[in-house]
């Protein structure tokens, strides 16, 4: 039982990382216009989409989802700010801080009822 919740783990981890990388690129592909970026991101797109169908298999519907969503929101904010110096203004900051809060409630807090 602990190694089939596991894998869903490892699938919500590549579903995460997968999604970063969609997300990452959007910028790129220059309004799907640059071929090669446009494929990468349409490939981890679906991707992404497979794996986190497959955590949520495992892991509770709510749970996956905000944590997929949480991370990726987080990471493509960094991502921006390092690549393209897109610095949020303080309240897209006190935004990403709610949100990564939001996600460590919901994974250590939240429960779910069968």
């Amino acid at each position: 039982m602990i190694a089939f919740k596991f894998s869903g783990y490892l699938y919500l981890l590549l579903a995460v990382a997968l999604g970063i990388t969609s997300n990452g690129l959007l910028k790129t592909t220059n309004g799907f216009t640059n071929l090669l970026p446009t494929l990468v991101c349409i490939i981890t797109i679906i991707l992404c989409l497979f794996c986190l169908s497959k955590a949520m298999e495992m892991i509770p519907v709510g749970f996956a989802y905000a944590t997929y969503g949480g991370l990726t929101i987080t990471a493509v904010t960094i991502f921006a700010i390092l690549k393209y110096n897109q610095l949020p203004n303080i309240y897209g900051t006190i935004g990403i801080i709610l949100i990564i809060i939001g996600v460590i409630l919901v994974n250590y807090l939240g429960k779910v009822s069968s």
